[in-house]
């Protein structure tokens, strides 16, 4: 991870935000594009990041979409502001109900945290394989005690569901964490022990839900073709 100074922080967080003001404009008014459900490839379940709706995750969805996938959005989850435990019931939910197998998770920052609670504790039926996840919180965010909503306060260092989900560490070769080298929202990085590493040469949060190279990276991850940390 490269570190940055407060000031250059503060410039990335400028930057970065009207990435994320495009999808909040559309938020819950834009429907499931129906040819998402099409595909013979492995399922995608895509995962929001808090205060997200599931168009955050749209650029990437349809990527997926068109190489073959069924991508499944949980318009359910509207804001994605409740609980990590009972958010990945809820998905979890839906995986069942729709009896889907061999899904691959798709997430952005709480959505991977989500996501590995999935993996570890909630997939009793061995539905999912594996994981991709951008800018995930795995160790906390040194910015989350800042934030007097409770939603953020989940990301706290030392937060105890999130010292629980990191002593599972055996699911950790089922993720692929891809992130930027500096994140304004999670100074400490999205490096994840045991995963496979996917730095991308960029600075922000949202950005790389929008740009080329993440989607890119995120359909290699899921094809197969990351090219990994080393």
């Amino acid at each position: 991870m490269t570190a940055a100074s407060p000031g250059r922080r503060v410039r990335f967080l400028l930057r970065d935000y009207p990435w994320a003001l495009r999808a909040r404009a559309r938020g819950l008014h834009v429907p499931v594009p129906s040819r998402w459900a099409e595909g013979d490839r492995a399922p995608i379940v895509l995962i929001p990041g808090v205060y997200e709706t599931w168009n955050y995750l749209e650029a990437v969805g349809d990527r997926l979409a068109r190489a073959g996938h069924p991508v499944i959005a949980l318009p359910s989850l509207r804001w994605n502001s409740g609980p990590i435990p009972e958010t990945a019931t809820e998905v979890w939910r839906e995986i069942v109900e729709r009896d889907l197998r061999d899904v691959i998770l798709v997430a952005h920052s709480k959505g991977g945290i989500i996501g590995k609670h999935l993996l570890a504790i909630d997939d009793t039926e061995q539905r999912i394989d594996r994981m991709v996840t951008m800018a995930s919180p795995f160790g906390g965010s040194r910015m989350a005690r800042f934030m007097p909503q409770r939603a953020l306060q989940e990301f706290r260092i030392g937060d105890p569901l999130l010292t629980a989900l990191a002593a599972e560490s055996r699911v950790n070769a089922r993720i692929t964490s891809i992130y930027p080298v500096v994140d304004p929202h999670v100074p400490e990085g999205s490096r994840l022990e045991g995963a496979v590493n996917v730095p991308l040469r960029m600075a922000g949060h949202f950005q790389l839900l929008f740009d080329e190279r993440g989607i890119q990276a995120v359909v290699d991850a899921v094809d197969g073709a990351a090219r990994p940390d080393v």
